[in-house]
């Protein structure tokens, strides 16, 4: 370690302490604390907030950066050193221009509105979010005109957070393909699948029983309890503090069996990412994962790749009816395994089968670029949101709980998240079709043996934090650049296949 980087260390640490304790308190908002406590624990969260951007953002830190990217000091940084430099050039980049008394205003507006939008969506009130909505949306508009300079499209600095390279021009790309070739696919699978009776994943299904198997299935696919907890929360999330303390939640439904089921694997792919980052980086700016594309790829494969796959199921499909024998006694693996992958537009996102998933995604993209262009206000998404719904998936939300206020990540301020879900899907198909070329990959599955599919995902992708970017580590794993391609085939082969499309 250079004399250099020894003094900006204690600095680096400070902030990683307010990082971490902020992020507890997010973890107690959405799971065990009381409604009212929103508007006075914000102002704890706000004072954190305040502390960790002075520990970061202050003349002595601007000084040792600079001088660490001098050619003669880099020649002495490791190469996770020069990585923590790269990154937090990037959070320079983010905060400098940002006054910090707004910074911390908008850190206590989000703790407030994360909970008054679990009110809202519980009370099926848009109208009560919205105030709160429009102030965040005021201050992403502000934050990323700063940052923009009148050089970029605000827009497109947001889209940046998330995954860097995937702009504005690079989705409108990618979502006109995923449109043109999933679209018609999904009528045909809608036709298909309309024969297929899914009644059994409706039926009444004891709370505690489906705890029960989700907690079983997080651990069958790798989550490690010994440094991770599951809680429940209005909308399911992961949260780590480091890598052996990494937590995620879920949301339970009495009369839908897949919901926490699909969840839980989700979640547990994005925990597994977490646990999985080398030691010697965790608790540092480069100690999770390198972008939120890279860490949907990894929660997509294993709920889409790995859990719906009939090989998947094949050891554990005989617990699941011993669970719940009543509901599934008649139900064999084949019509299950069709019952999960059966395609048809639905409402919610985090319930959509693959097929018509990337549309969701589209209807919120195409929305967030309106609400930052300035087409439409925060008091117009419900009307916007209800027909993007109906003009994507041919269906009109009947209540704004089931529309506009599914998704909790606009009230934690994440304008440009959402484009990462469709990345990630992508990236994920990607990394699939290499995975099969490489291992055994099904028999892995059918044998129950998910040992050497993490190690794999761990070597190449998870111990490497955010040391290397999503496009690095793609074309050190697979060997190619990003490619779309790879998704669109997957999910054709995958449908007609299971569908006889062809026949």
């Amino acid at each position: 370690m250079s004399k250099t980087f020894e003094k900006l260390k204690p600095y680096l640490d400070k902030a990683m302490a307010f990082q971490t304790a902020r992020s507890l308190f997010e973890w107690d908002e959405q799971t065990l604390a009381p409604l009212e406590a929103a508007e006075y624990t914000s102002k704890i969260v706000g004072t954190l907030s305040d502390e960790y951007f002075k520990s970061l953002i202050n003349d002595k830190v601007r000084k040792l950066l600079k001088k660490l990217q001098e050619e003669k000091e880099l020649d002495e940084l490791t190469d996770h050193e020069k990585a923590i430099i790269k990154e937090l050039n990037k959070i320079y980049e983010q905060l400098e221009s940002i006054p910090p008394k707004e910074y911390r205003a908008y850190n206590e507006l989000t703790s407030i509105s994360s909970r008054k939008w679990v009110k809202a969506k519980k009370d099926n009130c848009f109208d009560d979010f919205a105030p709160y909505l429009q102030k965040i949306v005021d201050y992403k508009k502000k934050f990323a005109n700063y940052r923009a300079k009148g050089t970029k499209n605000p827009y497109d600095v947001l889209l940046g957070d998330f995954e860097e390279g995937f702009g504005i021009k690079e989705l409108d790309i990618l979502f006109e393909k995923v449109k043109q070739e999933i679209i018609p696919l999904l009528k045909k699978v809608s036709e298909k699948a309309t024969t297929i009776d899914k009644s059994y994943n409706y039926l009444d299904y004891d709370l505690d029983k489906q705890k029960e198997f989700c907690r079983y299935l997080s651990g069958y696919v790798g989550f490690d309890f010994n440094r991770g907890v599951i809680a429940e929360s209005a909308h399911p999330f992961t949260l780590s503090l480091h890598n052996h303390d990494v937590r995620i939640t879920n949301h339970i439904y009495s009369n839908n069996l897949e919901s926490a089921m699909f969840s839980i694997i989700h979640e547990s792919g994005h925990a597994i990412y977490e646990m999985s980052v080398d030691d010697a980086i965790t608790q540092t700016l480069v100690g999770g994962g390198t972008s939120m594309g890279m860490h949907e790829s990894q929660s997509r494969f294993f709920e889409n790749m790995i859990g719906r796959s009939e090989f998947f199921w094949e050891p554990i499909y005989e617990k699941l009816v011993a669970t719940y024998p009543k509901q599934l006694k008649d139900i064999s693996l084949i019509h299950f395994i069709k019952g999960i992958n059966k395609a048809a537009p639905s409402l919610i996102r985090t319930e959509a089968d693959e097929l018509s998933y990337p549309l969701h995604i589209i209807i919120r993209y195409e929305i967030e670029k309106m609400i930052f262009s300035g087409e439409i206000t925060v008091a117009e998404l419900p009307k916007i949101w209800n027909q993007k719904t109906m003009e994507y998936l041919g269906i009109t939300p009947p209540t704004d709980s089931a529309g506009v206020l599914q998704d909790t990540h606009w009230s934690w301020g994440e304008f440009g998240y959402f484009p990462s879900y469709a990345i990630g899907t992508a990236i994920s198909a990607q990394i699939y079709s290499h995975m099969k070329e490489i291992m055994p990959f099904d028999q892995y599955l059918k044998e129950g043996n998910l040992t050497p599919i993490r190690e794999y995902l761990k070597d190449s992708i998870h111990k490497y934090g955010s040391t290397k970017t999503s496009k690095e580590i793609l074309y050190n794993m697979t060997g190619e650049e990003f490619n779309a391609d790879y998704y669109v085939n997957y999910l054709k082969d995958k449908y007609e296949k299971l569908f006889h499309l062809n026949k």
